[in-house]
């Protein structure tokens, strides 16, 4: 006897859960982070098939804050988790990523639409019968959140989660029940690609925000150019590039933008934060008659606590879902297609561009002794002789990501940060994930070198991610900065305080006790200016492939003289009683 309810007939009948990595690989992920658990299990089976590698990491926090690192040299990452327990683990760094608008697909092996419905006490839950508390939990830090019940409607729902991640530039959430996994969908929708095309600015409010903006860049006497994070995230470097191409506007970046823009190129003018601005850096931003700011994001990390000195009335701000004109807000009008209009209908006769301030090498780069310790100032100025072309260099939260700023890249060189979120530990993940993007996109000999400025204190948060290194034979240098502790935490509070210190290891011998070996991994220890001098020089160094690990030894009360002036306003807010 008939049920009355009807099966839809499928052209291409094909699994979920082939649907889903089929998906993922066509939108160009080509690795997975994550790890195995029983409600995800059979999904990761169909991964080979889809022409995906299955990464294998230590622990769910260090899988995302390697998509994280992935999705930011790839342009879009993924990670999988199981219910409960795995994907909780993995909050922290999802959040991070939502925060730092990191596109990353997280989906979540969760318990069949059976035992949902009928409401048994699994494992992994928190033993009161809801099923959506964890989603619930995520939906918070995802831009879409798909939950996978129904056949009907699950092939729409994958593309438009997708689509959300890629244009949003922001995590989303997908529980995948383990009995959809082998449900037949209709396989014909693979046939097209998912539209990943930007919104087309409402034309009228555009061309009234292109007008204006043309009429202020016109008739600026010292107009310049702020690019930051957002720039990078939203995919607007291009756009960035011919604007400055053609106007030789100079053009400064924010720490969170480093690397936005080609430090070679001839309008590029620094790094401006505020009070920890290089002076001339900062009279010239500060003293300009209209910033045209890029993406920008002025958290605390990223301004030095707050120390702009921007008029709202000499600002456009451009971002990548409104825009605003000194104290008027358009919403919904994107920055990529006013800065194209910008860039065509700009009149070049009518742009006074300065030239940028003229870069100085800090004085303590220009010479030393050899059996000199190795302070920040130093470090940061030298390393820069050290980079090459393409680098791809990643710093942590603290003493790296503030040196960072001192150094000059050369051309294409790709940065990596977690400014705004700044979970320590983030680095080592994130290293992984974005050494695993060059190598899926160039291959093993080709791969561009990722290198990883790492303080002691944070290592200890996630160095097991050293062995997914080695795992994979990603070509990474890891400088671990031994100082002793938390360096940017004893400047905020507690210089002498037991709580800022931890335990001294034996870190070069990290990577043997992980897995490597004499063709994968190689250790080394420096602890004045000559044995540094003597390592940047060697040509085994440089040219040997696999994992470089080095114990790279500074004073415990060093630090970055941004970093010093970020803390102590950090400081002051946190005293702050009214």
């Amino acid at each position: 006897m008939s049920s009355g309810v009807s099966t839809p007939v499928l052209t291409k009948p094909v699994d979920v859960a082939e649907y889903l990595f089929k998906r993922l690989y066509q939108i160009g992920i080509r690795s997975v982070h994550g790890l195995p658990g029983d409600f995800n299990l059979v999904a990761l089976d169909y991964l080979p098939k889809a022409g995906l590698r299955w990464v294998g990491n230590c622990n769910e926090l260090n899988a995302a804050y390697a998509a994280d690192g992935y999705a930011r040299v790839n342009g879009i990452g993924a990670i999988v988790t199981t219910f409960g327990v795995g994907e909780l683990s993995a909050v922290n760094g999802l959040a991070g990523a939502y925060s730092e608008h990191v596109p990353v697909v997280h989906i979540v092996g969760c318990p069949s639409t059976i035992s949902q419905r009928s409401g048994l006490l699994l494992h992994h839950m928190l033993g009161n019968g809801d099923f959506n508390t964890f989603a619930n939990m995520s939906a918070s830090i995802s831009c879409a959140v798909a939950k996978l019940n129904d056949p009907a409607q699950i092939a729409i729902q994958i593309d438009n989660a997708l689509r959300e991640c890629y244009l949003k530039s922001r995590p989303v959430y997908i529980m995948f029940p383990t009995d959809m996994v082998e449900k037949k969908i209709e396989g014909e929708r693979l046939e097209t690609p998912i539209d990943l095309t930007e919104p087309a600015n409402d034309v009228e409010r555009e061309d009234y925000v292109v007008n204006v903006l043309l009429k202020s860049l016109h008739s600026a006497q010292k107009p310049v150019v702020l690019v930051d994070a957002c720039a990078i995230r939203h995919r607007v470097l291009d756009e960035v590039h011919a604007l400055i191409d053609k106007t030789k506007l100079p053009v400064f970046v924010t720490p969170m933008g480093k690397g936005a823009v080609n430090e070679t190129h001839p309008s590029f003018g620094g790094v401006y934060a505020g009070t920890a601005s290089a002076p001339a850096v900062k009279d010239m931003v500060e003293g300009s008659d209209l910033v045209i700011s890029i993406g920008g994001m002025k958290s605390d990390f990223n301004t030095a606590g707050f120390s702009y000195r921007l008029s709202q009335l000499a600002t456009i701000d451009l971002h990548s879902d409104s825009c605003t004109v000194r104290y008027s807000e358009y919403p919904g009008i994107r920055m990529k297609g006013v800065l194209r209009k910008v860039t065509a209908q700009l009149d070049v006769a009518q742009i006074k561009a300065l030239p940028p301030p003229t870069w100085l090498e800090p004085e303590d780069a220009q010479g030393s002794d050899a059996g000199d310790v190795i302070n920040q100032q130093w470090f940061w100025a030298r390393i820069d002789r050290f980079l090459r072309e393409d680098d791809i260099v990643v710093t942590e939260t603290g003493t790296a990501n503030f040196g960072i700023w001192e150094t000059r890249f050369p051309a294409n060189v790709t940065a990596l940060n977690q400014t705004l979120w700044g979970s320590i530990g983030w680095a080592v993940g994130a290293c992984q994930g974005a050494a695993l993007a060059t190598q899926d996109d160039r291959g093993l000999q080709k791969a561009r070198r990722t290198i990883l400025f790492e303080g002691d204190g944070s290592f200890q948060l996630t160095a097991q991610e050293v062995s997914t290194m080695i795992r994979h034979r990603l070509d990474v240098i890891l400088f671990v900065i031994c100082n002793d502790g938390y360096t940017i935490e004893r400047y905020i509070h507690g210089m002498d305080a037991g709580y800022n210190d931890v335990m001294q290891w034996r870190y070069r011998d990290l990577p043997a006790a992980f897995g490597g070996n004499a063709d994968t991994t190689k250790s080394y220890a420096v602890h004045t200016r000559g044995e540094l001098e003597k390592l940047l020089a060697d040509q085994d160094f440089n040219e040997r492939k696999g994992l470089r690990f080095v114990e790279l030894y500074m004073p415990k009360e060093d630090a970055p003289k941004s970093l010093i002036l970020t803390a102590e306003a950090g400081a002051k807010r946190n005293a702050m009683t009214e």
